[in-house]
Protein backbone atom coordinates (compact mmCIF):
# COMPACT_ATOMS: atom_id res chain seq x y z
CA UNK A 1 0.00 0.00 0.00
CA UNK A 2 1.16 3.28 -0.76
CA UNK A 3 1.16 6.29 1.61
CA UNK A 4 0.91 10.00 1.37
CA UNK A 5 4.39 11.55 0.71
CA UNK A 6 6.43 13.14 3.39
CA UNK A 7 4.44 15.77 5.22
CA UNK A 8 3.42 16.97 8.66
CA UNK A 9 1.40 15.05 11.09
CA UNK A 10 0.45 12.40 13.56
CA UNK A 11 0.81 8.65 14.16
CA UNK A 12 -2.23 9.25 16.55
CA UNK A 13 -5.16 8.37 16.29
CA UNK A 14 -7.88 10.68 14.14
CA UNK A 15 -10.65 9.55 15.69
CA UNK A 16 -10.52 12.76 18.61
CA UNK A 17 -9.20 16.21 17.49
CA UNK A 18 -5.52 16.96 18.04
CA UNK A 19 -4.21 19.38 20.43
CA UNK A 20 -2.61 22.50 19.00
CA UNK A 21 0.50 22.00 18.07
CA UNK A 22 3.49 25.06 18.08
CA UNK A 23 4.45 25.37 14.56
CA UNK A 24 7.93 23.30 13.91
CA UNK A 25 11.31 25.90 13.51
CA UNK A 26 12.79 25.62 10.31
CA UNK A 27 15.81 23.96 11.97
CA UNK A 28 13.41 20.84 13.31
CA UNK A 29 12.18 20.50 9.58
CA UNK A 30 15.58 20.17 8.53
CA UNK A 31 16.21 18.19 10.66
CA UNK A 32 13.35 15.60 10.00
CA UNK A 33 13.26 16.12 6.88
CA UNK A 34 17.09 15.71 6.00
CA UNK A 35 16.95 12.11 8.12
CA UNK A 36 13.66 11.11 6.39
CA UNK A 37 15.68 11.47 3.36
CA UNK A 38 19.10 9.54 4.54
CA UNK A 39 16.66 6.85 5.64
CA UNK A 40 15.17 6.36 2.37
CA UNK A 41 18.79 6.02 0.82
CA UNK A 42 19.80 3.77 3.30
CA UNK A 43 17.56 0.35 2.05
CA UNK A 44 17.97 1.53 -1.12
CA UNK A 45 21.75 1.02 -1.87
CA UNK A 46 22.43 -1.72 0.85
CA UNK A 47 19.38 -3.65 -0.44
CA UNK A 48 19.96 -3.12 -4.12
CA UNK A 49 24.02 -4.60 -3.16
CA UNK A 50 21.89 -7.36 -1.47
CA UNK A 51 19.73 -7.95 -4.11
CA UNK A 52 22.66 -9.05 -6.35
CA UNK A 53 23.82 -11.82 -4.33
CA UNK A 54 20.30 -12.66 -3.76
CA UNK A 55 19.63 -13.11 -7.56
CA UNK A 56 22.71 -15.74 -7.45
CA UNK A 57 21.46 -17.80 -4.58
CA UNK A 58 20.61 -21.11 -4.74
CA UNK A 59 18.66 -21.69 -1.11
CA UNK A 60 15.14 -21.59 -1.27
CA UNK A 61 14.06 -20.07 1.57
CA UNK A 62 16.64 -16.35 -0.01
CA UNK A 63 14.69 -16.61 -3.47
CA UNK A 64 13.61 -13.38 -4.97
CA UNK A 65 10.12 -12.64 -6.01
CA UNK A 66 10.07 -11.91 -9.58
CA UNK A 67 7.65 -9.60 -10.76
CA UNK A 68 5.69 -9.93 -13.97
CA UNK A 69 4.41 -7.11 -16.19
CA UNK A 70 1.00 -9.07 -15.30
CA UNK A 71 1.88 -8.08 -12.05
CA UNK A 72 2.79 -4.67 -12.63
CA UNK A 73 0.15 -4.34 -14.10
CA UNK A 74 -2.54 -5.42 -11.53
CA UNK A 75 -0.36 -3.99 -9.13
CA UNK A 76 -2.14 -0.40 -9.02
CA UNK A 77 -5.68 -1.90 -8.95
CA UNK A 78 -5.22 -4.13 -5.74
CA UNK A 79 -3.06 -1.38 -4.11
CA UNK A 80 -6.56 0.54 -5.29
CA UNK A 81 -9.17 -1.77 -3.48
CA UNK A 82 -6.33 -2.48 -0.65
CA UNK A 83 -6.12 1.16 0.52
CA UNK A 84 -10.18 1.83 -0.22
CA UNK A 85 -10.63 -1.45 2.31
CA UNK A 86 -8.94 0.01 4.72
CA UNK A 87 -10.36 3.49 4.14
CA UNK A 88 -13.78 2.21 4.91
CA UNK A 89 -12.92 0.11 7.78
CA UNK A 90 -11.04 3.03 9.78
CA UNK A 91 -14.67 4.74 9.37
CA UNK A 92 -17.01 1.92 10.13
CA UNK A 93 -14.97 -0.29 12.56
CA UNK A 94 -13.10 1.42 15.82
CA UNK A 95 -9.62 2.35 14.76
CA UNK A 96 -8.18 1.10 18.38
CA UNK A 97 -9.37 -2.79 17.79
CA UNK A 98 -8.36 -2.50 13.92
CA UNK A 99 -4.97 -1.10 14.92
CA UNK A 100 -4.67 -3.55 17.44
CA UNK A 101 -5.08 -6.22 15.10
CA UNK A 102 -2.57 -4.20 12.77
CA UNK A 103 -0.07 -4.28 15.86
CA UNK A 104 0.02 -8.12 15.84
CA UNK A 105 0.34 -8.79 12.69
CA UNK A 106 3.28 -6.78 11.60
CA UNK A 107 4.65 -7.69 15.05
CA UNK A 108 5.59 -11.20 13.48
CA UNK A 109 6.42 -9.56 10.21
CA UNK A 110 8.55 -6.71 11.78
CA UNK A 111 10.54 -9.54 13.71
CA UNK A 112 11.23 -11.79 10.66
CA UNK A 113 12.60 -8.84 8.27
CA UNK A 114 14.77 -7.48 10.62
CA UNK A 115 15.95 -10.65 11.98
CA UNK A 116 17.07 -11.13 7.91
CA UNK A 117 18.19 -7.98 7.61
CA UNK A 118 20.31 -7.86 10.48
CA UNK A 119 21.88 -11.43 9.85
CA UNK A 120 24.61 -10.64 7.59
CA UNK A 121 25.72 -8.02 9.97
CA UNK A 122 25.72 -10.31 13.24
CA UNK A 123 27.58 -13.28 11.69
CA UNK A 124 30.83 -10.91 11.96
CA UNK A 125 30.57 -10.45 15.84
CA UNK A 126 30.14 -14.26 16.09
CA UNK A 127 33.57 -16.26 17.20
CA UNK A 128 34.85 -18.75 15.04
CA UNK A 129 34.17 -21.35 17.65
CA UNK A 130 30.12 -20.44 18.40
CA UNK A 131 28.28 -24.10 18.29
CA UNK A 132 26.56 -22.99 14.88
CA UNK A 133 24.05 -25.93 13.90
CA UNK A 134 22.27 -25.74 10.89
CA UNK A 135 18.17 -26.46 11.11
CA UNK A 136 15.34 -26.65 8.42
CA UNK A 137 11.74 -25.90 8.67
CA UNK A 138 9.70 -28.17 6.26
CA UNK A 139 6.42 -28.65 5.69
CA UNK A 140 4.70 -30.58 3.14
CA UNK A 141 1.44 -32.04 1.43
CA UNK A 142 0.67 -34.94 -0.61
CA UNK A 143 3.45 -37.90 -1.14
CA UNK A 144 5.56 -39.54 -3.57
CA UNK A 145 5.52 -37.65 -6.82
CA UNK A 146 2.64 -35.56 -5.60
CA UNK A 147 4.55 -34.38 -2.91
CA UNK A 148 4.09 -30.30 -2.71
CA UNK A 149 6.69 -28.23 -0.55
CA UNK A 150 4.19 -25.47 1.41
CA UNK A 151 7.29 -24.54 3.20
CA UNK A 152 10.88 -24.79 2.97
CA UNK A 153 13.07 -22.72 5.53
CA UNK A 154 16.59 -23.28 6.32
CA UNK A 155 18.51 -21.60 9.01
CA UNK A 156 21.17 -21.81 11.87
CA UNK A 157 21.69 -20.78 15.59
CA UNK A 158 22.94 -17.78 14.42
CA UNK A 159 19.37 -16.75 12.71
CA UNK A 160 18.10 -17.83 16.10
CA UNK A 161 19.94 -15.06 17.79
CA UNK A 162 19.11 -12.85 15.23
CA UNK A 163 15.56 -13.46 15.70
CA UNK A 164 15.63 -13.14 19.80
CA UNK A 165 17.05 -9.39 19.08
CA UNK A 166 14.63 -8.72 17.08
CA UNK A 167 12.12 -9.86 19.03
CA UNK A 168 12.96 -7.55 21.84
CA UNK A 169 12.42 -4.38 19.26
CA UNK A 170 9.14 -6.21 18.67
CA UNK A 171 8.15 -6.02 22.32
CA UNK A 172 9.61 -2.34 22.67
CA UNK A 173 7.06 -1.45 19.55
CA UNK A 174 4.30 -3.47 20.81
CA UNK A 175 3.95 -2.02 23.98
CA UNK A 176 5.29 1.69 23.52
CA UNK A 177 4.79 1.97 19.67
CA UNK A 178 7.95 4.36 19.98
CA UNK A 179 8.78 5.87 16.71
CA UNK A 180 12.23 4.46 17.01
CA UNK A 181 10.90 0.95 16.64
CA UNK A 182 8.71 2.00 14.12
CA UNK A 183 11.75 2.72 12.57
CA UNK A 184 13.61 -0.26 12.57
CA UNK A 185 11.36 -2.18 11.66
CA UNK A 186 10.36 0.20 8.54
CA UNK A 187 13.56 0.38 7.47
CA UNK A 188 13.71 -3.57 7.94
CA UNK A 189 10.78 -3.88 5.63
CA UNK A 190 11.82 -1.68 3.25
CA UNK A 191 15.47 -3.11 2.98
CA UNK A 192 13.84 -6.61 2.46
CA UNK A 193 11.48 -5.67 0.06
CA UNK A 194 14.22 -3.96 -1.82
CA UNK A 195 16.45 -7.02 -1.54
CA UNK A 196 13.73 -9.64 -2.78
CA UNK A 197 11.68 -7.93 -5.27
CA UNK A 198 13.27 -8.33 -8.24
CA UNK A 199 11.41 -6.65 -11.78
CA UNK A 200 12.30 -8.93 -14.50
CA UNK A 201 13.19 -6.06 -17.09
CA UNK A 202 13.18 -2.50 -17.77
CA UNK A 203 10.00 -2.57 -19.50
CA UNK A 204 7.77 -4.23 -16.09
CA UNK A 205 9.52 -1.29 -14.09
CA UNK A 206 8.23 1.14 -16.29
CA UNK A 207 4.78 -0.28 -16.08
CA UNK A 208 4.94 -0.63 -12.34
CA UNK A 209 6.54 3.18 -11.96
CA UNK A 210 3.75 4.48 -14.27
CA UNK A 211 0.62 2.88 -12.77
CA UNK A 212 1.45 3.45 -9.56
CA UNK A 213 2.41 7.33 -10.03
CA UNK A 214 -1.14 7.60 -11.83
CA UNK A 215 -2.29 5.61 -8.19
CA UNK A 216 -0.31 7.78 -6.22
CA UNK A 217 -1.54 10.93 -7.96
CA UNK A 218 -5.11 10.16 -7.80
CA UNK A 219 -5.05 9.24 -4.42
CA UNK A 220 -3.64 12.19 -2.75
CA UNK A 221 -4.90 14.98 -4.87
CA UNK A 222 -8.54 13.55 -5.99
CA UNK A 223 -9.51 12.28 -2.52
CA UNK A 224 -8.22 13.18 0.98
CA UNK A 225 -8.29 8.56 1.45
CA UNK A 226 -4.41 8.31 1.22
CA UNK A 227 -3.97 10.88 3.81
CA UNK A 228 -6.55 9.70 6.22
CA UNK A 229 -5.09 6.08 6.46
CA UNK A 230 -1.73 7.60 6.88
CA UNK A 231 -2.77 9.07 9.85
CA UNK A 232 -4.61 6.38 11.23
CA UNK A 233 -2.67 3.45 10.47
CA UNK A 234 -0.32 2.37 13.79
CA UNK A 235 1.80 0.11 11.60
CA UNK A 236 5.33 0.81 10.57
CA UNK A 237 4.46 1.13 7.20
CA UNK A 238 6.16 4.41 7.02
CA UNK A 239 9.33 6.10 8.17
CA UNK A 240 8.64 9.01 10.92
CA UNK A 241 10.97 11.53 12.21
CA UNK A 242 9.51 14.02 14.72
CA UNK A 243 9.83 18.33 13.55
CA UNK A 244 9.93 18.93 17.49
CA UNK A 245 13.19 17.20 18.62
CA UNK A 246 15.06 19.58 19.56
CA UNK A 247 12.34 21.23 21.88
CA UNK A 248 10.98 17.71 23.05
CA UNK A 249 13.66 15.11 22.24
CA UNK A 250 12.27 11.65 22.26
CA UNK A 251 9.03 12.09 23.83
CA UNK A 252 8.26 14.55 20.00
CA UNK A 253 5.36 14.01 18.58
CA UNK A 254 4.83 16.39 15.49
CA UNK A 255 5.70 13.95 12.65
CA UNK A 256 6.96 13.85 9.29
CA UNK A 257 6.60 10.83 7.59
CA UNK A 258 7.18 8.82 4.14
CA UNK A 259 5.62 6.21 3.00
CA UNK A 260 7.21 2.63 2.43
CA UNK A 261 5.73 2.49 -0.71
CA UNK A 262 8.14 5.37 -2.21
CA UNK A 263 10.82 3.80 -1.45
CA UNK A 264 10.46 0.09 -2.46
CA UNK A 265 8.88 0.79 -5.30
CA UNK A 266 12.00 3.28 -6.94
CA UNK A 267 14.41 1.18 -5.12
CA UNK A 268 13.46 -2.27 -7.05
CA UNK A 269 13.81 -0.36 -9.95
CA UNK A 270 17.22 1.20 -9.18
CA UNK A 271 18.56 -2.55 -7.81
CA UNK A 272 17.58 -3.63 -11.55
CA UNK A 273 19.42 -1.15 -12.91
CA UNK A 274 22.66 -2.17 -11.00
CA UNK A 275 22.21 -5.21 -12.16
CA UNK A 276 22.21 -4.26 -15.65
CA UNK A 277 25.29 -2.41 -15.07
CA UNK A 278 26.76 -5.73 -14.08
CA UNK A 279 25.64 -7.63 -16.45
CA UNK A 280 27.41 -4.82 -18.96
CA UNK A 281 30.62 -6.14 -17.21
CA UNK A 282 32.56 -2.73 -17.37
CA UNK A 283 33.11 -1.97 -13.90
CA UNK A 284 30.94 0.92 -14.01
CA UNK A 285 27.72 1.02 -11.69
CA UNK A 286 26.67 4.31 -14.08
CA UNK A 287 22.69 3.89 -14.56
CA UNK A 288 22.81 2.60 -10.84
CA UNK A 289 24.41 5.77 -9.61
CA UNK A 290 22.50 7.72 -11.65
CA UNK A 291 18.85 6.21 -10.69
CA UNK A 292 20.17 6.86 -7.49
CA UNK A 293 21.09 10.31 -7.47
CA UNK A 294 17.78 10.94 -10.00
CA UNK A 295 15.88 9.74 -6.20
CA UNK A 296 17.48 12.12 -4.18
CA UNK A 297 16.28 14.59 -6.39
CA UNK A 298 13.03 13.72 -6.55
CA UNK A 299 12.44 13.25 -3.00
CA UNK A 300 14.15 16.51 -2.72
CA UNK A 301 11.77 18.49 -4.83
CA UNK A 302 8.76 16.91 -2.96
CA UNK A 303 10.08 17.94 0.41
CA UNK A 304 10.23 21.41 -1.42
CA UNK A 305 7.18 21.72 -3.06
CA UNK A 306 5.37 20.27 0.14
CA UNK A 307 7.11 23.17 2.12
CA UNK A 308 5.89 25.73 -0.65
CA UNK A 309 1.98 24.63 -0.34
CA UNK A 310 1.80 23.16 2.39
CA UNK A 311 0.29 20.36 1.43
CA UNK A 312 0.87 15.95 1.41
CA UNK A 313 2.72 15.00 -1.91
CA UNK A 314 2.47 12.01 -3.49
CA UNK A 315 6.22 11.30 -4.06
CA UNK A 316 6.23 9.03 -6.76
CA UNK A 317 4.84 12.35 -9.02
CA UNK A 318 8.37 13.40 -8.49
CA UNK A 319 10.07 10.08 -8.27
CA UNK A 320 9.00 8.52 -11.36
CA UNK A 321 10.01 11.03 -13.40
CA UNK A 322 13.36 11.20 -11.82
CA UNK A 323 14.01 7.60 -11.85
CA UNK A 324 13.04 6.74 -15.09
CA UNK A 325 14.20 9.75 -17.64
CA UNK A 326 17.73 9.86 -15.57
CA UNK A 327 19.10 6.50 -16.38
CA UNK A 328 17.34 7.34 -19.91
CA UNK A 329 18.73 10.34 -20.91
CA UNK A 330 22.27 8.62 -20.17
CA UNK A 331 21.28 5.40 -22.37
CA UNK A 332 20.73 8.13 -25.11
CA UNK A 333 23.31 9.75 -24.37
CA UNK A 334 25.55 6.44 -24.51
CA UNK A 335 23.87 4.71 -27.43
CA UNK A 336 22.36 1.63 -24.82
CA UNK A 337 18.46 2.14 -24.89
CA UNK A 338 18.31 -0.73 -27.04
CA UNK A 339 20.65 -2.62 -24.79
CA UNK A 340 18.70 -1.40 -21.28
CA UNK A 341 15.35 -2.79 -22.85
CA UNK A 342 16.92 -5.86 -24.07
CA UNK A 343 18.20 -6.72 -20.60
CA UNK A 344 16.72 -9.93 -18.97
CA UNK A 345 19.02 -11.12 -16.18
CA UNK A 346 17.54 -14.94 -15.24
CA UNK A 347 17.67 -15.90 -11.73
CA UNK A 348 16.18 -18.11 -9.46
CA UNK A 349 12.36 -17.71 -10.05
CA UNK A 350 8.97 -18.79 -7.87
CA UNK A 351 6.72 -18.37 -10.51
CA UNK A 352 3.59 -20.01 -11.33
CA UNK A 353 3.57 -23.26 -14.00
CA UNK A 354 3.70 -26.70 -13.89
CA UNK A 355 6.85 -29.38 -14.32
CA UNK A 356 5.93 -32.10 -17.42
CA UNK A 357 5.17 -35.78 -15.85
CA UNK A 358 2.62 -38.49 -16.81
CA UNK A 359 -0.80 -39.35 -16.37
CA UNK A 360 -1.90 -35.71 -15.09
CA UNK A 361 -4.25 -32.90 -16.35
CA UNK A 362 -3.37 -29.42 -17.05
CA UNK A 363 -3.54 -26.65 -14.58
CA UNK A 364 -2.07 -23.53 -15.94
CA UNK A 365 -2.94 -21.91 -19.02
CA UNK A 366 -0.34 -19.37 -20.90
CA UNK A 367 -1.29 -15.91 -20.88
CA UNK A 368 0.55 -14.02 -23.41
CA UNK A 369 3.89 -14.53 -25.43
CA UNK A 370 6.99 -13.02 -24.37
CA UNK A 371 7.42 -9.60 -24.04
CA UNK A 372 10.27 -9.54 -26.05
CA UNK A 373 9.59 -11.55 -29.24
CA UNK A 374 11.85 -13.84 -29.56
CA UNK A 375 10.94 -16.42 -32.12
CA UNK A 376 9.93 -20.19 -31.64
CA UNK A 377 13.20 -22.64 -32.17
CA UNK A 378 11.83 -25.43 -34.98
CA UNK A 379 12.28 -28.40 -32.44
CA UNK A 380 9.59 -30.85 -31.59
CA UNK A 381 9.02 -31.92 -28.14
CA UNK A 382 7.82 -35.50 -27.79
CA UNK A 383 6.18 -35.68 -24.03
CA UNK A 384 7.36 -39.23 -23.93
CA UNK A 385 11.17 -38.10 -24.23
CA UNK A 386 10.88 -35.41 -21.92
CA UNK A 387 8.64 -36.93 -19.06
CA UNK A 388 12.14 -38.96 -18.10
CA UNK A 389 13.95 -35.63 -18.29
CA UNK A 390 12.02 -33.30 -15.94
CA UNK A 391 10.47 -36.45 -13.09
CA UNK A 392 12.29 -34.25 -10.31
CA UNK A 393 12.30 -30.85 -10.36
CA UNK A 394 13.32 -30.14 -7.17
CA UNK A 395 16.62 -29.93 -8.70
CA UNK A 396 16.04 -26.91 -11.36
CA UNK A 397 17.25 -24.14 -9.13
CA UNK A 398 21.17 -26.03 -10.39
CA UNK A 399 20.12 -26.06 -13.65
CA UNK A 400 22.62 -23.66 -15.49
CA UNK A 401 20.79 -20.16 -16.74
CA UNK A 402 19.23 -19.96 -19.73
CA UNK A 403 17.05 -18.04 -22.27
CA UNK A 404 13.65 -18.08 -22.24
CA UNK A 405 12.50 -21.49 -23.44
CA UNK A 406 10.30 -22.59 -26.35
CA UNK A 407 8.85 -25.63 -27.16
CA UNK A 408 5.69 -27.18 -28.22
CA UNK A 409 3.41 -27.82 -25.66
CA UNK A 410 3.18 -31.11 -23.73
CA UNK A 411 -0.19 -32.78 -23.37
CA UNK A 412 0.38 -34.47 -19.62
CA UNK A 413 1.28 -32.26 -16.77
CA UNK A 414 1.21 -31.82 -13.25
CA UNK A 415 1.63 -29.09 -10.82
CA UNK A 416 5.36 -29.25 -9.04
CA UNK A 417 6.38 -28.56 -5.76
CA UNK A 418 8.38 -25.50 -6.91
CA UNK A 419 6.21 -23.81 -9.31
CA UNK A 420 8.24 -24.76 -12.46
CA UNK A 421 7.07 -21.99 -15.43
CA UNK A 422 5.75 -23.83 -18.27
CA UNK A 423 3.19 -23.63 -20.88
CA UNK A 424 0.32 -25.93 -20.02
CA UNK A 425 -2.27 -25.56 -22.53
CA UNK A 426 -3.20 -29.51 -23.30
CA UNK A 427 -3.90 -30.40 -27.03
CA UNK A 428 -2.38 -27.51 -28.51
CA UNK A 429 0.41 -27.87 -31.13
CA UNK A 430 1.60 -24.88 -31.47
CA UNK A 431 4.93 -23.80 -31.00
CA UNK A 432 5.06 -21.39 -27.78
CA UNK A 433 7.54 -19.99 -25.24
CA UNK A 434 6.71 -20.38 -21.59
CA UNK A 435 5.65 -17.25 -19.76
CA UNK A 436 8.84 -15.43 -17.91
CA UNK A 437 10.93 -18.14 -17.71
CA UNK A 438 14.34 -18.14 -15.96
CA UNK A 439 15.82 -21.14 -14.59
CA UNK A 440 12.87 -23.81 -16.76
CA UNK A 441 14.31 -27.02 -17.32
CA UNK A 442 12.16 -27.30 -20.54
CA UNK A 443 15.15 -25.45 -21.55
CA UNK A 444 17.48 -28.41 -20.31
CA UNK A 445 14.59 -30.57 -21.90
CA UNK A 446 15.10 -28.85 -25.49
CA UNK A 447 18.88 -29.56 -25.43
CA UNK A 448 18.70 -33.34 -24.51
CA UNK A 449 16.06 -33.78 -26.77
CA UNK A 450 18.00 -32.39 -29.92
CA UNK A 451 21.11 -34.67 -29.15
CA UNK A 452 18.95 -37.65 -28.65
CA UNK A 453 17.54 -37.06 -32.23
CA UNK A 454 20.68 -38.34 -33.67
CA UNK A 455 20.44 -41.68 -31.36
CA UNK A 456 18.98 -44.76 -33.11
CA UNK A 457 16.34 -45.51 -30.03
CA UNK A 458 14.76 -42.43 -28.10
CA UNK A 459 12.93 -44.03 -24.91
CA UNK A 460 9.11 -43.68 -25.48
CA UNK A 461 9.01 -42.44 -29.03
CA UNK A 462 7.30 -44.04 -31.77
CA UNK A 463 8.45 -45.45 -35.21
CA UNK A 464 6.71 -42.60 -36.77
CA UNK A 465 8.21 -39.68 -34.47
CA UNK A 466 11.78 -41.12 -34.35
CA UNK A 467 11.60 -41.18 -38.50
CA UNK A 468 10.54 -37.50 -38.51
CA UNK A 469 13.48 -36.71 -36.16
CA UNK A 470 16.00 -38.33 -38.73
CA UNK A 471 14.30 -36.61 -41.32
CA UNK A 472 15.00 -32.95 -39.08
CA UNK A 473 18.44 -34.24 -38.41
CA UNK A 474 19.32 -35.17 -41.89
Amino acid sequence: MEEAAAHNGSAAGAGAPAPARPPATPEGMALAYGSLVLMALLPIFFGALRSVSCAKSKNSSEMPETITSRDAARFPIVASCTLLGLYLFFKIFSQEYINLLLSMYFFVLGILALSHTISPMMNRFFPANFPNKQYQLLFTQGSGENKEEIVNYEFDTKDLVCLALSSVVGVWYLLRKHWIANNLFGLAFSLNGVELLHLNNVSTGCILLGGLFIYDVFWVFGTNVMVTVAKSFEAPIKLVFPQDLLEKGLDADNFAMLGLGDIVIPGIFIALLLRFDISLKKNTHTYFYTSFVAYIFGLGLTIFIMHIFKHAQPALLYLVPACIGFPLLVALAKGEVTEMFRFWLPGPMRASGSCLLPGSQPSLSLAAALPWGLQARGAELVGATMNPLLKSCHTHQDLPTSPPCLARRPALLIPCSRNCPVPADAGSKALVPCSDCTRCPLSVALASYEESSTRKEVPGASKEEMTEASKKEK
